[in-house]
């Protein structure tokens, strides 16, 4: 899969954000107080635990937020593999400015940085399979964006951006609508002809009405929710390829290869964005 970087007009505004908040409503006093201005530096980041990168242009952007003279240079791409030690990329210019990006460069650079790392576990584990790992809408508010940009790079797939990209019909909307077939009945005349239908099922009872529906409520994927790996596999004889079966719950480096051995062609992970540790790097002033 090809990784396309995220245009800055739409990146520069949580970095902006985040640089607003860091630098309050005095600027970096401890830096000022401390730092010439007119001193000249060089600092890199280097990774300091094995995993892959991602967020590289967000850290440019920071520093060049700050400063726009800063001389940003990138020795690795977001989705590289890298080891304890690597340089990712370097900067040269005025150590204050440098200094006061660092945070706020280092905490977007760190938190994709793992998110792809965690995304690029389960896609090794799994790459034997057909099955290609998804996130979820489980995103930290504000930063779904270049979250599920960390999930591209780490080798994983994207599930909806939002409410609007399709149609997921969740246990709750069943229940409010009264029952599978007029929550799907709903759902088609109100979908336009671009847009998907999903359905989550919980049991294999549950699948088999959403079936028995087709071709006359036709929808594209079907939601397997929590079931253990025997069931998915039943469910996935069952839909024998006439839609799209994704896996959820319960997914991690344990669970995942047993999943994919089912047949699923989707394993949606909501850790990978709500739970990744950071990938720890730092930046080492020369």
């Amino acid at each position: 899969m090809t990784l396309t970087p995220l245009p800055d007009v739409l990146v520069l505004p949580l970095v902006e954000a985040a640089l607003r908040e860091d630098l309050g409503r005095a600027g970096d006093i401890t830096t000022d107080a401390i730092v010439p201005e007119t001193l000249k530096g060089r600092a890199s980041f280097v990774a300091r635990n094995p995993g892959v990168i991602a967020g590289l242009d967000m850290a440019r952007l920071a520093l060049h937020a700050v400063d726009s003279k800063l001389a940003f240079a990138a020795l690795k791409r977001d989705g590289d593999e890298v080891a304890p030690g690597d340089c990712l990329a370097t900067v040269e210019g005025s150590m204050r400015s440098i200094l006061t990006a660092e945070r706020v460069a280092l905490n977007f650079l760190c938190h994709l940085s793992g998110i792809a790392t965690e995304t690029r576990k389960l896609v090794d584990a799994i790459k034997t399979s057909k099955a290609v790992i998804s996130c979820t809408r489980k995103t930290t508010p504000g930063l779904r964006l270049v979250e599920k940009y960390a999930v591209r790079s780490g080798g994983g797939s994207n599930h909806r951006f939002g409410l609007d990209d399709a149609i997921l019909i969740k246990d709750n909307h069943i229940a409010a609508a009264g029952g599978i077939r007029p929550a799907l009945e709903r759902a088609r005349k109100a979908a336009g002809h671009l847009v998907k239908i999903e359905l989550e099922v919980d049991t294999l009872e549950q699948l088999d009405e959403a079936l028995s529906l087709l071709p006359e409520h036709p929808l594209e994927v079907v939601l397997l929710d929590n079931m253990p790996p025997p069931m998915l596999k039943q469910a996935v004889s069952k839909v024998a390829g006439r839609l799209k079966t994704e896996a959820s719950g319960n997914v991690n480096l344990q669970t995942v290869v047993s999943i994919a051995a089912t047949g699923v062609d989707i394993i949606s992970v909501g850790a990978i964005t709500h739970s990744a540790p950071i990938l720890d790097i730092g930046l080492d002033i020369a």
